[in-house]
Parts: C-alpha cells; sequence; structure tokens
C-alpha cells in the first residue's frame, strides 16, 4: 500500500512538472495582462483543485488530502458527498478520524458488507458534521439506540435516512430521532422489526409532515394503526413499500388511499389480509380526484396516481377488482418490458391486462382485416 501510494505521488509530481515547464513557456504575460504562473501543488485555484477531485472516487480523495496542507483544508471544507463503503475493515476507526475534518458534508454512506459501526463513530459523526442530510447506515448491526439519540441532536436537518437491516434499533430511539429530525422525507426502515412499530409510525406521522419516501419491508409489528396515522399526518407520500407486513388489512389502504393523493408506488407483497375492499377504494380515490380536478384549472395527466403497485401472493384478490385499479390507472402496466403491476404468485388475476396490452392483442386481428 505504502509503495502504490508512493507511485502515485511519483505521478502526481511528473504530471506537475509537465504543468510548471507548459507554464514557464507561456512566460508570464499576455500582452499587457499578467499572468500567475503556477508554481506549486498548493497554488492551484480552489475552483479548479474540486473540479479534479469531483473525478476521483472517494479513497482517491482521503489520499489527496495529503499532498500538502492547501490541498487538505481545501478537500476538508469543500467535500460535500462521502462514500466509505469501499472500506471492508476498520471503518469505524476511519469514521472517527475523518468526521472532525469533513464538516461540511450533506451526504454520507456507510453501508457495510459485515458490521463495523459502533456508536462512539456516530457520536463523532453527530458531533461534527451538522450540515448532514443524506446519511446510509443499512447493516449496522452492531449501533444502538445512542446513535439515533446523536444523530437527533446534532443532525436535525437530515431530510433522508437509511437504516434498513439495523436489527438492534428500537422504536424508543425512532421515535426519539423523529422529534428532532423533522425534515425527513426519505426513510428506509427496512427489516427494522424492532424499531418499526405502530408507535413509531405514530410519531413519524406527528412529526414528519414532508415524509415522501418511507420503506417498511418485513416490518412485521406494522398494523393499521400505525399505517393510518401515518396517511393521516404524511399526506405527501409518494412512495411506501409495506412488503411483508403481515398485519395490515383494507383498512391501511383505504387510508392512503383517501389521504396521500400523491401516491405513485404502493407495495403491498405478501399482505395477504387485502381484499377487494381496498382495491376498490384505490379506483375510487382515482375517481374522486378527476372530478376534483375537473373543477379546478389544473391539467389532467394519465401518469398522475399509481405507477407502481406490488400486490404479489395477494391471494384474497379478484380480477374484477384488480382490473379496476388497472383501468382506473393508466400508468400501471401488465405488458411485457413495463411490468408495474405486479402480481405474481396470484394464478387467479391472470387475465387481468391494462390498456396497452389490449390494444397490442388487438393489433394483428385488425391488421388482418
Amino acid at each position: 500500500m505504502v509503495e502504490m501510494e508512493g507511485s502515485k505521488s511519483e505521478e502526481l509530481d511528473l504530471c506537475f512538472k509537465k504543468l510548471m515547464v507548459y507554464g514557464a513557456s507561456v512566460g508570464a504575460e499576455v500582452g499587457n495582462m499578467e499572468v500567475e504562473v503556477i508554481c506549486e501543488w498548493k497554488d492551484l485555484p480552489m475552483e479548479l483543485l474540486l473540479r479534479i477531485l469531483s473525478l476521483l472516487d472517494d479513497q482517491s480523495v482521503i489520499r489527496a488530502s495529503g499532498v500538502c496542507s492547501a490541498w487538505r483544508d481545501a478537500i476538508f471544507l469543500g467535500q460535500t458527498h462521502l462514500c466509505l463503503s469501499w472500506c471492508k475493515n476498520n471503518m469505524n476507526s476511519l469514521v472517527m478520524s475523518l468526521a472532525p475534518k469533513f464538516t461540511k458534508l450533506q451526504t454520507l454512506i456507510l453501508r457495510q458488507d459485515k458490521p463495523q459501526l459502533e456508536d462512539n463513530a456516530l457520536e463523532v459523526i453527530a458531533n461534527h458534521c451538522h450540515e448532514l442530510q443524506d446519511l446510509d447506515l443499512s447493516k449496522s448491526f452492531k449501533l444502538t439506540d445512542h446513535s439515533l439519540y446523536a444523530l437527533a441532536h446534532g443532525c436535525a436537518n437530515l431530510t433522508k435516512l437509511n437504516i434498513s437491516g439495523c436489527t438492534t434499533f428500537t422504536d424508543a430511539g425512532l421515535v426519539y430521532l423523529t422529534g428532532f429530525c423533522r425534515k425527513l422525507k426519505s426513510l428506509n426502515l427496512c427489516g427494522c422489526v424492532r424499531a418499526a412499530s405502530d408507535r413509531a409510525l405514530q410519531a413519524i406521522g406527528y412529526n414528519c409532515s414532508q415524509l415522501q419516501f418511507l420503506n417498511l419491508g418485513w416490518c412485521e409489528n406494522v398494523s393499521d394503526v400505525g399505517v393510518t396515522s401515518l396517511a393521516y399526518g404524511c399526506p405527501d407520500l409518494k412512495a411506501l413499500d409495506l412488503c411483508g407486513c403481515v398485519l395490515i388489512t383494507d383498512e391501511s389502504v383505504i387510508a392512503l388511499a383517501s389521504r396521500c393523493r400523491c401516491l405513485r408506488s404502493l407495495g403491498l407483497y405478501y399482505c395477504q389480509n387485502i381484499t377487494d375492499r381496498a382495491m376498490y377504494s384505490l379506483a375510487q380515490s382515482r375517481l374522486n380526484e378527476k372530478h376534483k380536478i375537473r373543477e379546478t384549472v389544473k391539467s389532467w395527466c394519465d401518469e398522475d396516481g399509481l405507477r407502481n403497485l406490488n400486490i404479489s401472493q395477494c391471494t384474497a384478490l379478484t380480477p374484477p377488482a384488480v382490473q379496476a385499479v388497472c383501468d382506473s390507472f393508466p400508468a400501471l402496466h401488465t405488458c411485457p418490458g413495463r411490468h408495474s403491476l405486479i402480481i405474481s404468485g396470484c394464478l387467479s388475476l391472470t387475465s387481468v391486462h391494462c390498456a396497452c396490452a389490449v390494444q397490442a392483442h388487438r393489433a394483428p386481428a385488425t391488421s388482418a382485416h
């Protein structure tokens, strides 16, 4: 590793010498205008340096911070995005070393293949990265609620948080976090069985009214109580994944259909308590929205409304109810290459088709005549 870094440094020096030769050949003046010749690496303008660094991977950026003090200061103050997922060992130590320096970070990706991060690293992040907006902690199995408490106090500007697979977090920590991080727009809780409870969803609905994207996949403790609270508190929801939330019933879908008019994607995979009543509520919400738009000057677009619906393994559904949803939302497709209405495992729904699939079926017959 030392030899590799040494060779990289030599390559940089060689490139810089070529730059110096070019600079000397053109002279220090062009016409009557004096031109400042770059003599050392530290003389590169910050804007140019940051532009160069934007072309490098994050590992190389960290190495570049050791070239000289000017580069170090420029990188620490100018870098707003950092991904450390490439670090397969000692990520915890690396975060504790870098976080106090990268104080202007807005995005920090700490996705892991194996658990490395511990609470002390998140405390350092919270103490120094107060401008953080996007944080990915997925698969951080070693973190506890102490990390959520720290983020609540130090990173109140978070708008996007991914803690999928963090099975050690509890709903107490999540409730506390949402009381401070009220700007959240995207929250991934997939697999957070202990954190994603009805109590937590009630807190999210109460505190995070700007929320647009929420993943609750395989959070088995979520019920209609939590989803209904969410629907009433977060009317701007655009995407909600409830796959594997086996406790929810039609009541959840009815609440979402009536309250979340911006909903574009809904995942109900393996929610086997869902019946036709839920499907008809979705279809009816579309009709209600059409009537409201006709009464205003707003334009109507077929791409409005649901664009993705996953009802795989929802075996209680019948073709007429699902066809009603498909007819109400033209952006839902069953045709090859555009599948956005997912009905895998529902053998009784094979007769459901989107409008373009029907047109494609009719085309050969028309041309034959």
